[in-house]
């Protein structure tokens, strides 16, 4: 076994699932654009306080999961983690930078690396990778479902099929107290069968209690106070418009109403995607919701706003499980080769050139036999070889087609045209994997 190794919750990500990797981001951007999303990013870590406020003091990421970083020198203290999420981090950027004076609503993402102090689990890492989507400043149903859509457009379009959306409303500051008061007095009188940190959750934050892992809960929460049964005029308008709006698009989605999200700022609709099959909560492969308290709780005027984070770890695992590996990694459209091992300034040459002019072209540079060279371009996946021999202080290379296995002269001057048309045609072969 090596001696080091990557840290424990995390991994390498080698060339062809960084491949993997990149088709999902490269879609995500793509999405972003089309639907006026434009990118922000946020520093890595951030005041611990935007966390411990925003995500929830007494949540497990604040809990147990944050990555706590110590800073400054001279005495100076200052307290900082590695985010979480990225939410908050884009709130509090929207606020420091006077955003609610553009129209609203903001529309914003980003894809960036989040951590969390976790469990190691499949698709769970303690470093990750989300696309995050959001919009601040509209209260209204109609961009809950435009955000929800974006999400079901960004799994159709990687190829992750068979999603559905679980959806619920927790309501908001009017009609919740009253709600979690039914939960306490429903939940306080069956305190005896709590675990020890369900327990701990009906006095710090009882609405957690509806998303407990525990198997011992399951009965209990079946059979508590359902929150859609109480939530107040406006928030019923809301989720009755949501969902009218979800069905006009012809999305499927199915009502859950033990949902609650397991962070605080979270209002109204809270949604977590699912691959058909599959529905415990550490297989979601993305949630959010609406969280029109965030802006005003980290120093903001109040503002609604909604948004979603899909783990594109989770994503590439679930693709894997449905048997697909393509990625964008392509092969070399050609390999420049050599019938003299030791020249490899020329070679070095000629796919410099040709790289300029946009194309996908490897030097073959060890000083090895040109049947090596060729064995080696040919498992590479390269379509073509170039060939430099004798014929090159005339201004032409040999054009090998390593697929088709003919050969033929062609110009230096000629070989970028050549080679941009078998490109264009895609006669260089699939993508890896593919």
């Amino acid at each position: 076994m090596p001696r080091y190794q990557a840290p424990r919750g995390t991994r390498d990500l080698l060339p062809e699932e960084r491949a993997r990797l990149s088709r999902l981001e490269a879609t995500a951007a793509d999405l972003a654009r089309r639907y006026g999303y434009p990118q922000i990013d946020t520093p890595l870590f951030e005041q611990t306080e935007v966390f411990e406020r925003g995500v929830g003091a007494v949540t497990d990421i604040v809990e147990k999961e944050l990555f706590r970083v110590s800073g400054g020198s001279g005495g100076e203290e200052e307290r900082w983690a590695l985010r979480p999420e990225a939410t908050a981090g884009i709130v509090r950027a929207y606020i420091q930078h006077g955003m609610q004076t553009l129209a609203q609503p903001v529309r914003l993402s980003l894809v960036g690396e989040m951590f969390r102090y976790d469990r190691p689990q499949a698709g769970r890492y303690r470093q990750f990778r989300q696309w995050d989507v959001e919009a601040i400043g509209d209260a209204g149903p109609a961009i809950d479902a435009e955000i929800l859509e974006l999400a079901y457009r960004f799994y159709s379009d990687v190829g992750v099929m068979g999603v559905e959306a679980h959806l619920n409303s927790i309501g908001d500051r009017a009609c919740r107290p009253a709600y979690v008061e039914r939960l306490v007095d429903y939940f306080g009188k069956r305190e005896s069968q709590l675990p020890g940190l369900e327990r701990h959750r009906l006095r710090s934050n009882p609405l957690r209690l509806l998303d407990s892992k525990d198997p011992a809960m399951a009965g209990l929460i079946a059979a508590a106070p359902r929150i859609t049964d109480h939530l107040c005029d406006a928030c019923r308008e809301h989720f009755d418009g949501l969902q009218a709006h979800l069905s006009a698009l012809g999305l499927t989605f199915r009502l859950e109403p033990t949902l609650v999200r397991g962070l605080d700022y979270y209002t109204r609709t809270v949604f977590e995607f699912y691959v058909e099959g599959q529905h415990g909560q550490q297989d979601a492969v993305g949630s959010g919701g609406r969280y029109d308290g965030l802006v005003e709780l980290l120093g903001g005027r109040p503002t609604p706003a909604i948004g979603f984070a899909l783990g594109l770890d989770r994503v590439l695992l679930a693709l894997a499980d449905a048997g697909s590996t393509s990625t964008d990694a392509r092969h070399p459209t050609a390999v420049v080769v050599g019938a003299n091992p030791s020249d490899t300034a020329t070679r070095l040459t000629v796919a410099t050139q040709l790289r300029a002019a946009g194309l996908f072209v490897r030097a073959e540079l060890a000083s090895r036999k040109l049947s090596r060279q060729l064995e080696g371009a040919a498992r590479e996946g390269s379509h073509f070889a170039i060939i430099v021999g004798d014929e090159f202080e005339s201004g032409q290379v040999q054009l090998k087609d390593l697929q088709a296995g003919t050969q033929r002269l062609v110009n230096v001057a000629d070989l970028a045209r050549e080679l941009e048309r078998a490109e264009g045609s895609h006669r260089h072969g699939p993508a890896a994997g593919g």
